[in-house]
């Protein structure tokens, strides 16, 4: 399954479905080739993809000289427009959607609500940002772009004496601005809501229309698989979105009063649960057909016959999964720019509470539903790895670091890198040369644990001295695990980390989450199918000082992700390896 990407297809647009001219592809060629075979009522000719158009050879060598990246979404125009306000000295600035959390020192690890500065969207799928003095690499699909850029980063209003807020400098120039960020909120709803429906149309009328006219390559199950109910959120967004005109205000948009739409169709929306739940089989049957060139050729052609945007289906799909996550932040934006005074105010706040409980069980599921590709991936990267997949019990990384562990009975300090996931921490030791690969070493089971707070000083079980120290401790097998970590914040954030673990754990159990055995199977399948066989080998030094002469470390769009990290590695103070060496105890794993 490919990584999805952001919010309406391409991350952070304010109108995501522009009919701009697909990049990459020599559309005025495709057209000549694929208009003589088309019906007049726009059905393909079951001859079309072969007979017409050249043999399948043909047309995929015509498919590669034209550098057409099929399943990798997203057109580039947005994302040029980003590049160039940050080329041009202006500050973008994006709002994280999820929690990040980071599996490699080179990624840039956040919270959901965090503001990020980016600082260079060149690629696609991973951008380069910055939080206070920290920058890297973070999933483009994490973030939205904030619809006010001129607002300021602090959200905390400005107190005058009496206690009151100083409105007009927190919004710089009084009531005027405030008014004038709720138009743009508005209109971005109004014109997101008018492209998302034409977007809906075309899959309804460009994609399925046209499949269910081959009954030779498409089953009702297939197009039920891939499809799902995706034609009745269309009718449903229809007729919100000319609810939403009836209270649309075309000349004076900030008197606009849409909180009341929302509440009205709360229940209606339901409906893409069930879109949201069948979308990771959308993408496997996808993955399936796209391995056959006459699907391949087939899509795209209806792709072009209905002048739709350079984008692959499965891009185009996500959608729907995507939408029904956006309209709590839209309506958290709204509410941020109407005044207590203001008609509308009451249903956009009770409008807001109510699409937060349609989207928080819909996009927990789908983020977990995402990461257990990408644990997989880190598994299948990691070297001499025993016992079971972390995914049989697993599905969330709850956070990850280096410390200290002391085992008995010489109690020995060992420098090791742990992995807390819900139910189990695992640990790995990194080589002593190559510092990007981890061994396998050990895991704990974390429903067996207690975690024990240890003063600075000396501890009565190890009878050592220690400092920002911490312990688990199983009361059945009198089983004790002692770690120190560098600093206090690191001890404090790792306690912090396993009440966020048992935490989870407990809603899961609540609210009934799981896997399936078959998308934990098909996650270890393309982890494996993804990882190269043997470790993979060194870059050579001329590429490797290229890099680090750029602003920041380039991120090569053509290799995986688990790769990255050798050829770009972090910065980190000058390492003592070298005059430290005659200390080390002799070279073993």
């Amino acid at each position: 399954i490919t990584s999805p990407v952001a919010f309406e297809i391409l991350p952070l647009k304010l109108h995501p479905f522009s009919q701009s001219t697909p990049t990459g592809l020599d559309c005025v060629g495709w057209k000549r080739r694929i208009s003589a075979p088309v019906i007049a009522d726009g059905a393909l000719d079951k001859t079309a993809l072969t007979d017409d158009v050249g043999s399948e050879e043909d047309l995929y060598e015509d498919f590669r000289s034209a550098n057409h990246r099929y399943g990798h979404p997203g057109g580039g125009g947005e994302q040029l427009a980003i590049n160039e306000l940050i080329s041009d000295g202006s500050v973008v600035y994006a709002e994280a959607l999820w929690d990040h959390v980071t599996m490699d020192d080179q990624e840039l690890g956040f919270k959901a609500g965090d503001v990020i500065e980016v600082m260079d969207a060149t690629n696609k799928e991973w951008w380069w940002g910055r939080i206070l003095d920290s920058e890297g690499w973070f999933p483009a699909s994490f973030v939205r772009l904030r619809v006010n850029q001129d607002e300021p980063m602090e959200d905390y209003p400005l107190k005058v004496e009496g206690g009151r807020e100083d409105e007009s400098r927190r919004f710089g120039m009084g009531q005027t601005t405030k008014d004038q960020m709720r138009t743009n909120v508005i209109n971005e709803i109004i014109s997101t809501e008018r492209d998302y429906i034409k977007h809906l149309k075309d899959i309804c009328e460009g994609y399925i229309k046209q499949c269910r006219k081959r009954a030779d390559m498409f089953t009702e199950e297939q197009l039920k698989t891939i499809f799902g109910n995706i034609e009745d959120i269309y009718r449903c967004q229809k007729k919100f979105v000319k609810a939403l005109e009836k209270k649309f205000n075309k000349d004076h948009p900030h008197l606009s009063e849409v909180g009341s739409c929302f509440l009205e169709y709360q229940t209606e929306f339901q409906i893409y649960s069930e879109y949201c739940n069948n979308h990771p089989n959308a993408c496997l049957e996808l993955s399936r057909l796209t391995k056959v060139n006459k699907y391949v050729y087939f899509f795209e052609a209806c792709r072009l016959l209905q002048k739709m945007i350079d984008i692959s289906l499965d891009g185009f799909l996500l959608t729907p999964v995507q939408k029904i996550c956006k309209y709590p932040l839209q309506l958290a934006e709204l509410l941020k720019y109407t005044n207590p005074q203001h008609r509308d105010f009451k249903d956009v706040e009770a409008a807001l509470n109510a699409m937060k409980n349609v989207a928080r069980l819909i996009n927990e599921r789908k983020r977990r539903l995402e990461n257990i590709d990408k644990i997989a991936q880190w598994q299948s990267s990691i070297e001499d790895w025993e016992g079971e997949d972390v995914l049989v019990r697993s599905s969330e990384l709850i956070y990850s670091g280096e410390l200290a562990k002391i085992s008995h009975p010489q109690a020995k300090s060992q420098q090791r890198m742990f992995f807390l996931f819900d139910h189990q921490l695992v640990c790995c030791k990194k080589d002593l040369l190559r510092r990007d690969i981890l061994y396998y070493k050990s895991r704990i089971n974390m429903d067996d644990m207690e975690i024990l707070d240890v003063e600075d000083g000396k501890d009565k079980d190890f009878n050592i001295s220690v400092k920002n120290a911490f312990k688990l401790y199983c009361r059945d097998t009198e089983e004790v695990h002692l770690f120190c970590a560098k600093k206090p914040e690191q001890k404090q954030r790792w306690l912090k980390a396993f009440e966020n673990e048992r935490r989870q754990v407990q809603l899961d159990q609540e609210t009934g989450f799981s896997i399936t055995e078959v998308q934990k199977k098909q996650a270890m399948l393309n982890a494996s199918k993804q990882h190269h066989a043997g470790k993979p080998k060194a870059v050579t030094r001329p590429y490797y000082d290229f890099l680090m002469r750029q602003k920041h470390p380039t991120l090569p769009t053509t290799l995986p992700q688990q790769q990255v990290f050798m050829l770009a590695e972090p910065k980190r103070k000058p390492s003592n390896f070298w005059q430290n060496i005659s200390r080390l105890t002799p070279f073993r794993k």
